[in-house]
């Protein structure tokens, strides 16, 4: 682990520096051309994937703007002049993604007033506002406006089309030098497709679409793996980066320009992925900074597979594994740390596990991050303790860059170490699928391997489980006094949790009467307050529970979680301390 951190460090300390340059290379008057720019035309239109709604034109056209979880009323004022409540409130805004909704009003008032806030924009802080400078905030402005150009640019004048279109060209041209610092792997690749649609869709920009391609490609190469998944291992990222690369791949067919190999494989690569990670419910699968699921995003993507086969079982290059049988679904994360540079969203939530029933509910849960206020929420939401995993000594088997100072300049805190050792078997029985990992992330502070086996049978209805501790030198026993652990089973706040009386047992039911008995033989398991962060509508209070013991005098936890008749399912419980998991280790 020394040269893991040295390594680490290492790494730390040239992200500082890079990100110290960053902050000269981007001094505002960069952004600005020594020669004219030539206002050029636009040659096509890219298409946008993301679900618009009517009825958010009217509130914009009426002066009232919701982003990130917030309301600003303008009351005759410029939205651009407001003071924003919040930074993702303001990336929102200054992103311009919100210029579909106006676009689906389909009416000339609606373009009018999206002409009139482009032109304030440009008027009032087309050159002066930072965050609207930022790079993923500007991928993300110059995607929003090239996409909706048919709305913006029908009926426009000349003097407003070429206003645009200079102010385009001008953001497309400082992008292009800084598009390299974006903070996190999925900005980057943003930024990228955001040079790539400029290059196809702007008259006179056609000289960089070589350049442009070949850094596509290796952003491809570096960010997309080859079992699909995103290196940064969140989820949401497989639907982030897959929004950008299916309108892309149309864009270079309708230029007539062979679409890059490296594009067409990838899509090819994520599209199982989307089906890796949902449920049963068609919720996805809360790890590493995912939030709640985007389903009108998730099933129009899914409309672009071609394939509908089987989700995959593992992904070793995610590090990822699903057990699917009879319906029930569980996904568990068996994976080191991102590379530093791509890990400001990565969680400790190393042999964390989700799992949901044969009848769409979803019952053990990760956290997961709310989709606003996420700073407020984000060193909670990424601790281990926050994952349905085991934890020592309420300390997170990872650790976080703490400097606020340092995370000011990143953008956000990486992750410096964790687990450097993950083992995984899987194997297929005639009545069960069997998964055995274990992680590291506990070795060097407290000398202890974490070892976790689940068996799922084959009709979905039965999960067994067993968390076992070891001597991280291979000894016969732990010696460290400090080994008080926690297995902690966060659940969905749609499920009633009850302990009962026995002390073992907790009778879970589902709003469809769906029940199931969580069993412990031989420790006692409590009822502990959780919050589930990737609520639809925000975070919501939930429960979680939890089986605490001392690694050297218990170290193995053998537990069930059984589906049951909900007539019986308060008889069977009762059985609770009689029955012992009958795992085939």
């Amino acid at each position: 682990m020394a040269r893991v951190s040295i390594a680490s460090n290492a790494k730390l300390l040239w992200l500082l520096l890079r990100a110290g340059l960053r902050r000269l290379s981007g001094h505002p008057l960069l952004r600005w051309p020594v020669l004219p720019l030539k206002p050029d035309r636009l040659l096509i239109a890219p298409p946008d994937l993301r679900t618009a709604d009517a009825t958010r034109a009217s509130e914009i056209y009426s002066g009232r703007f919701a982003f990130a979880g917030k309301v600003v009323v303008c009351d005759g004022r410029s939205i651009f002049e407001m003071e924003p409540p919040s930074d993702e409130w303001a990336a929102e805004l200054l992103g311009f993604s919100w210029l579909r909704h106006l676009r689906a009003a389909e009416s000339g008032i609606t373009r009018a007033n999206a002409r009139a806030l482009i032109d304030e924009w440009i008027t009032l802080q087309g050159s002066r506002h930072s965050l609207a400078w930022r790079p993923d905030v500007l991928s993300r402005r110059i995607i929003s406006w090239l996409s909706q150009a048919s709305l913006v640019l029908e009926d426009a004048d000349v003097r407003f089309y070429r206003r645009f279109l200079r102010s385009l060209v001008r953001q497309v041209r400082y992008l292009r030098h800084t598009a390299g610092d974006a903070s996190g792997g999925v900005a980057q690749m943003q930024a990228t497709i955001a040079l790539t649609y400029a290059a196809l869709c702007i008259a006179g920009q056609a000289r960089h679409i070589k350049s442009i391609t070949g850094r596509l490609n290796r952003e491809i190469e570096r960010q997309i793996l080859p079992d699909g998944g995103h290196i940064g291992r969140n989820p949401g990222s497989v639907v982030e980066v897959l929004l950008e690369f299916l309108p892309l791949r149309q864009v270079f067919a309708s230029r007539n320009i062979a679409p890059p190999q490296a594009l067409l494989n990838a899509i090819d690569r994520m599209m199982p992925m989307l089906r890796f990670f949902r449920h049963s419910d068609g919720t996805f699968a809360h790890f590493n900074g995912m939030g709640s699921t985007p389903a009108d995003l998730l099933m129009t993507l899914l409309a672009y597979d071609e394939t509908r086969g089987a989700p995959l079982s593992n992904a070793p290059h995610s590090a990822y594994q699903r057990l699917e049988a009879g319906g029930g679904v569980l996904v568990m994360d068996t994976g080191r740390a991102p590379p530093i540079e791509m890990s400001l969203e990565a969680h400790a939530g190393c042999l964390s596990f989700e799992f949901s029933s044969p009848k769409q509910n979803l019952i053990i849960v990760n956290c997961g991050m709310p989709a606003t206020s996420r700073e407020d929420w984000r060193a909670h939401a990424r601790a281990t303790a926050s994952h349905s995993t085991v934890t020592f000594n309420d300390a997170s088997s990872a650790r976080f860059l703490e400097s606020a100072a340092f995370r000011r300049v990143l953008g956000g805190a990486p992750m410096l170490d964790g687990p450097s050792h993950v083992s995984v078997t899987r194997e297929n029985r005639p009545d069960s699928i069997v998964l055995r990992a274990a992680h590291d992330g506990y070795a060097d502070a407290y000398g202890i391997v974490h070892e976790r086996t689940l068996a799922l049978a084959s009709d979905g209805t039965r999960l067994e489980g067993e968390d076992l501790f070891l001597a991280a030198d291979g000894g016969p026993a732990i010696r460290t006094t400090r080994d008080r652990y926690a297995v902690r089973f966060h659940l969905h706040p749609l499920i009633k949790a009850t302990r009962l009386t026995n002390g073992h047992s907790v009778m879970l039911m589902a709003p469809n009467k769906e029940a199931w008995t969580f069993n412990v033989n031989d420790n006692r398991v409590e009822l502990e307050d959780s919050v589930y962060l990737a609520g639809s509508d925000g975070p919501r209070r939930t429960m979680q529970m939890v089986i605490y013991g001392h690694a050297r005098r218990a170290p193995r936890v053998l537990w069930t979680l059984q589906q049951t008749p909900s007539a019986g399912a308060a008889a069977s419980s009762r059985r609770g301390r009689g029955e012992e998991p009958k795992l085939q280790l």
